[in-house]
């Protein structure tokens, strides 16, 4: 049991006074001294120091807890597939596919020849590449057309700046190093010659797409595209699926344009689709000489249209956007556009001839989450699928469009041993206090007893539009099998009742979330499930954002909190334009410099700007020095503070991943180690 009594003093940051003036109203941040002056570097002496001291606390506290976390591991990497490997899927005249050897962190890439000549061949092995680093990651991975060369790009320190290299895959030798800046896809041209890519300036934004031809000098590189106009825009590559185009877009949160680039010449003049306009979106894919563009121009939950390419702005509309039915993407492929849809929260595929006749595809649970998997291949004649519920393990499937029939591909193991007919998931819609339903999806080992001391697990993000899905989880089962039930709360902020639930939860709406979260816990609480104070919960970047508000406003909800890379310190954050995301940012959460309302809004919630003198559950904060995204001293700085002000003496741990960025620790084993320390630290804070 993690008892501060018998810990040594927590680490306590210095108070240095700072403070600033916005709008007339004055902010404090008297731990603003965390944040290194010379950032993105970090050496100074006296914050990396404080980091480490919160760090050795954390394993401190952690040390009486170590047994179960053992345990907790041994059970997660039991239900792990050490030798797990993908479906083979066919693209062109090869099958291609990943696999894990037994005991091995990271991947390895194989193809073989479809007919049946050759053997198997190593595209990229992982383990090697990573070796000697103490973070890797893997990013785009492509193969030429021709087959000879791969493009592969690899982040070594967790701060999502990629370098891209040309690989030849006859001598399994990289033959050229492009880029060290690049973040993003990786498109080959038709030729094999030339590829394309996006690269990252200073303050991590992907402002311009290149074209490498490969033997020339690459500092010499032709711009396809460069966003000058907005800085909180974002350049990013694509292709569509009948790989007649390469797409060069530019967006940020709400607002896309799109240039096509004829895939065989990459030196041609993009055509621009369409203007931007302000909170339009839209997206294309290309079939039998038409574009198909998903676009919510005149409907929250989007329409589909279609454009000549010698008119690509002038959209006829083939399905209506509807209230009930949110189209959320298109796929073209020879014989069918794929549309993925959602409809009362629930994931559907629709199959539509290109003369207007279609159908849905059939799936076997009331209650899952599904879309299309691996599908390179334009002219296929069955559809790969991914599905998954909170009692099913991720299946892969065929689907065969003519049977209407789904072929189980592959199931997701679980070695140790699993039975579903154990285990029950509901889905419930509980009131909030505006008068929404949010849904909220459960499950539990069958026998569970609902009474005050049950232990539940609730979990949320609730931002971009992301709606968590309602998936299989092998780790949850470590929960499960100790008498918990878990929950997803899919609460505003996130789509999951169509891209209004998403709107209804942003900039100015923002508070819907916060309060959607806390309301779907005292509905748990009057359903049965658990009581004030048996409910760990759980979030993460923009779900750590919002553990931190519901921390300040319902502390007696909770039984534990586990913050992982949280966006806690918004207002400063949003207000700091040379900062990563920032401009990026301003129309998910409002622009608080040009905007008095905005800055109101964000200081009522801003996590790290309302702890109060007050008692707070156990907490544990997780970051990461090399997190561009949420920066290392978000968390530093929201720990520092509770702990100088919190009136309670339940434990806080704070721990910084010293050469990780924002996923956590590279690894399938590490991921799980970080899971297990987390379940711990909630079943003791629980006592169960």
């Amino acid at each position: 049991m993690i008892d501060p009594a018998r810990l040594p003093a927590p680490p306590r940051a210095n108070q240095i006074s700072h403070s600033y003036e916005r709008h007339g109203r004055t902010v404090t941040d008297d731990y603003a001294w965390l944040k290194d002056a010379g950032y993105p570097q970090v050496t100074d002496e006296a914050v990396l120091s404080y980091l480490k001291e919160e760090n050795a606390y954390f394993e401190a506290a952690m040390a009486p807890v170590r047994p179960l976390v053992d345990t907790l591991f041994a059970e997660m990497k039991g239900r792990m597939k050490e030798d797990d490997s993908s479906v083979p899927r066919k693209d062109g005249e090869w099958l291609y596919w990943w696999a894990f050897q037994t005991g091995a962190q990271y991947r390895c890439w194989w193809r073989r020849r479809a007919d049946g000549s050759g053997g198997d061949e190593v595209l990229l092995d992982e383990v090697s590449e990573a070796e000697g680093h103490d973070y890797f990651r893997l990013g785009a991975l492509s193969v030429s057309p021709d087959g000879r060369l791969l493009a592969w790009t690899a982040d070594a320190s967790g701060a999502e700046r990629f370098t891209l290299r040309i690989r030849d895959l006859a001598t399994a030798g990289d033959i050229e190093t492009v880029s060290e800046i690049v973040n993003g896809g990786v498109v080959w041209g038709t030729g094999s010659d030339i590829v394309a890519y996006t690269e990252v300036n200073d303050n991590w934004r992907t402002f311009r797409a290149r074209a490498h031809t490969l033997g020339s000098d690459a500092a010499g590189d032709p711009t396809l595209y460069e966003e000058t106009a907005d800085i909180g825009f974002n350049v990013h590559l694509g292709r569509t699926h009948d790989r007649r185009w390469i797409i060069v877009g530019t967006n940020d949160h709400e607002t896309s344009e799109l240039r096509l680039l004829p895939a065989d010449d990459l030196t041609a003049e993009p055509l621009l689709v369409s203007p931007r306009q302000a909170k339009r979106q839209y997206s294309i894919d290309s079939a039998h000489e038409k574009l198909w563009i998903l676009t919510n121009d005149d409907h929250v939950n989007f329409r589909l249209a279609s454009a000549d390419p010698a008119a690509p702005g002038d959209w006829t509309t083939v399905i209506a956007g509807s209230d009930s039915v949110y189209l959320r993407g298109v796929t073209s492929f020879a014989r069918h556009l794929v549309v993925e849809e959602r409809v009362d929260g629930l994931d559907q595929v629709r199959l539509r001839t290109y003369d207007g006749d279609g159908h849905r595809v059939a799936f076997p649970e009331a209650s899952y989450t599904a879309g299309l998997g691996t599908n390179p291949e334009f002219d296929t004649p069955d559809y790969r699928i991914g599905y998954a519920s909170m009692v099913t393990p991720g299946t892969v499937y065929d689907y065969d469009p003519d049977a209407k029939t789904l072929a189980v591909r592959k199931v997701r193991e679980v070695p140790s041993g699993y039975d579903a007919a154990l285990y029950a998931t509901e889905r419930l819609m509980i009131p909030t206090r505006d008068g929404k339903n949010v849904p909220v999806s459960i499950v539990y080992r069958k026998g569970f007893e609902k009474t005050a001391r049950a232990p539940l697990y609730l979990y949320a993000y609730g931002a971009y539009g992301f709606a968590f899905p309602p998936g299989f989880s092998a780790d949850r089962l470590s929960l499960l099998d100790r008498g918990w039930a878990c929950a997803i709360a899919h609460i505003r902020g996130g789509d999951d009742l169509g891209y209004g639930w998403y709107l209804d939860g942003k900039a100015e709406a923002r508070w819907n979330t916060f309060h959607d979260f806390s309301d779907a816990a005292k509905g748990l609480v009057e359903a049965g499930f658990a009581s004030p104070g048996r409910i760990a919960i759980q979030g993460g970047s923009a779900g750590g954002e919002l553990m931190g508000v519901v921390a300040n406003t319902d502390p007696e909800l909770w039984g534990a909190i586990v913050a992982d890379v949280p966006f806690v310190d918004v207002l400063n954050t949003m207000q700091d334009e040379s900062l990563p995301l920032t401009p990026g940012e301003w129309p998910e959460w409002g622009n608080p410099i040009t905007d008095p309302a905005a800055f109101d809004l964000i200081a009522s919630y801003s996590p790290y700007d309302n702890v109060a003198a007050q008692n707070y559950p156990p907490m544990l904060i997780t970051g990461g020095l090399n997190d561009p995204r949420v920066t290392y001293w978000e968390p530093a700085k929201w720990a520092a503070r509770l702990r100088s002000v919190k009136t309670d003496a339940n434990p806080l741990l704070l721990k910084i991943n010293m050469g990780a960025g924002h996923g956590g620790k590279s690894g399938r084993y590490e991921a799980i180690t970080e899971k297990a320390e987390a379940y711990a630290f909630m079943i003791e804070a629980l006592g169960t």
